[in-house]
Parts: C-alpha cells; structure tokens; sequence
C-alpha cells in the first residue's frame, strides 16, 4: 500500500470568499474548477506540486447555492454540512481543513483501515464521482462516509482513487510549491498507525491539540496553513 498527497482542502463558506482569501494571503488567483452534482459542491483549483509531492493540488472548496448532494440522506464531503464547521468559517474566514490522499487501490486501502488492530477505522463508502472539464472528462473513486465526517479533525486523510485523467494533467504552475505537511492530534499514535496502514509516509505525527499544518511557498515568501481543530 502506497499513499500520497492528492490535495489539500480550503473549505470556504462560499467560493468568491475562498477566491479573496486565496488572493490575500497566498498571492495569487485560483485557476478554474467545477461543480460536483454527486455533494452540492464546488471549487476553485491550484497547483502545488513538487517533487516531493508530485501532482499535488490545492482545492478551494464550498457549498454551491441551491444544490444539494444527490444521494438522499448523505451529509457533504470533508464536513461542509457540520455546524461548527460553518460557524468557524463565518466568524475567520477560509480554512484548511482536510487533504487527500492519492491510493493505487482504494478498497484496498479501506480495507487495511477497517483491519488496522488499534483503529478499526470506517473510513466510509468508496463513491464513484466525475466531472468534465475542457482538458478531458475527470473520473475517481472516493471514500465519503454517509455523515461526511472527516475523522481526526481532518487529519486522517479521505482517499482517492483516479480514472487515466489527474485534474494536474491540464493545470498550469501556479507560482505555489507545496513544502510540507505534519499533524497534531490527542490520539498521535492511533492517527500514525492509521497512516502506516494505508502507506502514508513522511508525514509528522506528534502528540498536541487538533491540527493539520502545511506550509506553501508562495510569491510571498512560505506561508503556513493550520486548521486549529475545525
């Protein structure tokens, strides 16, 4: 089992807010994305790869207005419907709050969670999700619990299986690298263990207060990104 960062998740409390963050503290604007019918979603899509981190992507993401996800009773992805989620986006704006791990296999890899002795962890239903974009029709498999909890405060990573077409196939450099990404969480060595079980390597785990750190270079110098336990 290997794991890699997909993406990382800006959850905003609408995308226009997510643009102006993006502009006020990473220095640039966000390229085009799309609308997911299958959550009531959509988002505004960067590049960050690097060679440590190849075809990684940075997703500015909200609610879209007047959709909801078209599988009845199923709550957003990433906790978009999760009330004090939304009350920290009104009161501080924009915020990481998740990221994404790319996976060879995901059934695979739900099931080395689901077998992992210290968790036991349900990472959710695999969801089959597309979207045509200009560059080619986007295809992936998805892990999203019918509650769209993200688990760990987010520090547990959803997985993401895609079809041949990666969303950085077609992106252009952005002007951001991503530099690192590390953990804090109550429970470090159940969050460590979940990560081995699915081949997440490299990423720091250490015992504290809720949180997911990512630290960006950016045309304005390295800019840290934390969720602080939203």
């Amino acid at each position: 089992m290997h794991a890699q960062l997909d993406h990382l998740v800006i959850a905003a409390a609408s995308l226009a807010e997510g643009v102006a963050w993006c502009e006020a503290t990473l220095g640039v604007t966000p390229g085009p994305g799309g609308s997911h019918p299958l959550m009531g979603t959509h988002n505004r899509l960067l590049n960050i790869a690097t060679a440590a981190f190849p075809q990684a992507y940075l997703e500015i993401i909200a609610i879209e207005p007047g959709k909801q996800p078209s599988r009845p009773g199923t709550r957003r992805w990433f906790d978009l419907d999760d009330p004090v989620l939304q009350a920290g986006l009104a009161q501080h704006g924009p915020r990481l709050v998740h990221f994404v791990a790319r996976v060879p296999d995901a059934r695979a890899a739900l099931q080395a969670l689901a077998r992992e002795e210290h968790a036991h962890i349900d990472r959710g239903q695999l969801l089959e999700a597309s979207r045509d974009t200009p560059a080619g029709r986007l295809e992936w498999q998805i892990t999203v619990r019918d509650d769209g909890q993200r688990l760990f405060y987010g520090a547990l990573p959803t997985l993401i299986q895609w079809g041949p077409v990666h969303p950085t196939d077609a992106m252009p450099g952005s002007g951001l690298a991503m530099r690192s990404l590390q953990a804090t969480h109550p429970r470090a060595a159940d969050l460590a263990a979940a990560l081995s079980a699915i081949g997440m390597a490299g990423m720091a785990v250490q015992a504290g207060a809720p949180n997911l750190v990512a630290v960006l270079d950016t045309p304005r110098g390295p800019v840290t990104l934390q969720s602080e336990g939203l």
